[in-house]
């Protein structure tokens, strides 16, 4: 990558589409790379562009799973290839499957240190239930929706420092 650190990994395990589509937009903005007819083409019906700062930090490579054991599937599919995910992003609910707290012990049965955000407007489970079962590790943390870009974008940078 000529000088540029490796795209940071994230999955993202829920099973709303539009969710993912936010995720993707919120952590891998537009990185210049428009082709030149269309700048062209922009300059001459509206004058020259304002000056746009390219995002700041390093970039994202986001993968999706709808299902909980879709996204353990893909854990250990990154595991085994020797690329894990630097984080996951969690759904505490994913109707029909099973839900985020479930998935969890899944995934760290396979990827013991796995960093996880759990995320949702629900939660079947106070943070209370869950720091029982999993412990106080910096490897798990929570955060609800509606997210905020600016916050989504500083935990992803913070959690997935190498």
């Amino acid at each position: 990558m000529s000088g540029r650190e490796p795209k940071r990994r994230i999955l993202v395990i829920d099973d709303s589409t539009a969710i993912h589509q936010d995720f993707r937009r919120l952590l891998c903005p537009e990185r210049g790379g428009h082709p030149a007819e269309l700048v062209q083409l922009r300059a001459a019906l509206f004058g020259a562009p304002p000056a746009r700062a390219e995002p700041a930090g390093p970039e994202f490579e986001v993968d999706s799973a709808f299902q909980g054991q879709e996204g353990v599937a893909r854990v250990r599919e990154a595991v085994a290839a020797g690329r894990p995910y630097a984080l996951v992003f969690l759904d505490y609910r994913m109707p029909p499957g099973g839900n985020g707290v479930e998935t969890l012990r899944e995934l760290w049965k396979v990827h013991p240190s796995q960093r996880v955000v759990l995320c949702s407007a629900y939660s079947d489970y106070s943070w209370e239930e869950i720091v029982q079962e999993f412990g106080e590790t910096p490897l798990l943390r929570e955060l609800r929706k509606p997210v905020h870009g600016q916050e989504l974008r500083q935990l992803a940078l913070t959690l997935t420092e190498p």
